[in-house]
């Protein structure tokens, strides 16, 4: 499986833009021909987009391409790129709302290797999210289009991926009362990682837009992460180090999941299957996890 920590986001026709993306340390760009492209430079940038991906050195970068939504043109921008483009990793549909429109593509893309990607940014995408995942042959990621998917259902506030600040439960403290934050997005996120990992697809957050904020880029990373996705939207290379730093276990993670490793394999070769560390009881439950901790150091550093 590749890793994909981030997916630097760039308009396919913004020539120095994507041969920036080329360079940076992102693990996975992604071209855009959708939101980031005016209607009247749409066939410019499928153009720039064949020629970026042929001609510039993406060293082990996995390359991914936004195409339009479902219809002619979707088709027309799918069947150029697996045409012309062979370096192509994968096609990213966007505002993915049924299985139907997988199995569409996975026409086209039959017999090469081209992957497909679905974004889920509608409230029917989420709703059908699990038939998605389950929608195989080379689908092997879902995003979550955050900002769409705000729009779609009526959600207060203009910042990608930020909580509106009235989105909190005030509480009596006192003589007066507290109001605690709370994270608007944390049903979609929750729901679309559990869909891909059911299925063996990665799942990728969306961006957060305060792209010059590093602490809340950070924070939105360190938020995705921690629940289990695998990598991240973002819209500006400011957010890169912060993003893969997210996704990459600490060196003290990675030392706490050996000793975790260690522990239960020495307790397996007395006849036993758990064991206390630090005070807390070792499973075969809690190897797992720790496996999980070091196969992801593993590829990070790889």
């Amino acid at each position: 499986m590749n890793i994909t920590r981030t997916y630097l986001a760039v308009p396919a026709h913004q020539e120095k833009l994507v041969t920036s993306a080329a360079r940076s340390s992102a693990d996975a760009v992604f071209l855009d021909l959708e939101d980031a492209v005016p209607e009247s430079m749409k066939a410019t940038a499928l153009d720039a987009a064949v020629r970026a991906i042929n001609d510039l050195d993406w060293g082990q970068k996995v390359i991914v391409v936004r195409v339009n939504g479902i219809g002619l043109r979707q088709q027309q921008e799918v069947e150029s790129l697996v045409r012309l483009a062979p370096r192509l990793n994968a096609v990213l549909l966007p505002k993915v709302e049924s299985a139907e429109e997988i199995v569409a593509v996975q026409r086209q893309v039959d017999g090469t290797s081209v992957a497909i990607e679905a974004m889920i940014e509608t409230a029917k995408g989420l709703v059908f999210c699990e038939q998605i995942a389950a929608a195989g042959g080379g689908l092997e990621a879902l995003h979550f289009g955050v900002g769409d998917f705000g729009a779609s259902i009526g959600a207060k506030g203009v910042e990608i991926g930020l909580s509106h600040p009235q989105y909190a439960l005030a509480s009596r403290a006192g003589d007066g009362y507290a109001d605690t934050a709370l994270d608007m997005w944390a049903y979609p996120m929750m729901r679309i990682l559990v869909a891909a990992h059911a299925f063996g697809l990665r799942a990728i957050d969306g961006p957060c837009g305060a792209f010059r904020d590093v602490r809340l880029s950070e924070s939105s990373a360190l938020k995705a992460a921690a629940m289990g996705y695998d990598g991240k939207q973002v819209i500006h290379p400011l957010q890169l180090d912060c993003t893969n730093a997210a996704f990459t276990p600490t060196d003290e993670e990675y030392a706490a999941a050996q000793r975790v490793v260690a522990a239960l394999a020495e307790a397996e070769r007395e006849g036993r299957g758990a064991v206390q560390l630090d005070g807390k009881l070792v499973d075969y439950a809690n190897i797992r996890m720790a496996k999980k901790v070091v196969e992801a150091r593993g590829r990070a550093i790889a």
